[in-house]
């Protein structure tokens, strides 16, 4: 899509080479379901509507809007967006599985790295009060790592899901 921006709408400058390409791009990724023409003929009947009120968005297209060299590079450029958001839409499923492997990756090693680490005061502190309200026998926590205690506090709150589970009632 991007080796066709600069061969196309040589005629505009560069700021309105670029709002009218975003604003097309905008166009297709709303109606992705029609065909290459049919999205351009809605937008040219749109730009015709707006022109003959004098509110139009690209007064520069006034002149252009039936030249063969517009049609033909806007067409072009329309079938390139349309193209890259259908290779994206079927792109979809697998950057989400992507995603979730690297969610699973994060999850991991953020594990690895508690379990060399000491518990903190909260996990200490939270897990001296859930034994002592569940009348729980309290394990050597010195021994334990911060993933150890907070495997151990998950399965207290497990255990007693049932209950209240807020310390302070």
């Amino acid at each position: 899509m991007y080796e066709i921006k600069k061969r196309i709408y040589l005629d505009l400058d560069k700021t309105q080479k670029s709002a009218l390409c975003n604003f097309l791009r905008a166009l297709v990724k709303q109606n992705l379901e029609k065909d290459i023409q049919d999205i351009f003929d809605k937008f040219i009947d749109d730009e015709k509507y707006y022109q003959e009120i004098n509110s139009s968005r690209f007064p520069f297209l006034k002149d252009l809007i039936s030249d063969e060299i517009f049609v033909n590079d806007s067409l072009l450029f329309i079938k390139e967006c349309k193209k890259y958001y259908e290779y994206k839409k079927s792109q979809a499923p697998l950057i989400e599985k992507q995603k979730e492997f690297e969610k699973q990756k994060r999850k991991f090693l953020q594990e690895v790295k508690m379990s060399k680490e000491p518990p903190t005061k909260k996990q200490l502190y939270y897990y001296d009060r859930l034994c002592k309200k569940y009348n729980i026998e309290k394990l050597d926590v010195e021994s334990l790592s911060r993933l150890d205690l907070k495997n151990e506090i998950g399965k207290i709150l497990d255990e007693h899901s049932g209950d209240c589970c807020h310390i302070g009632e």
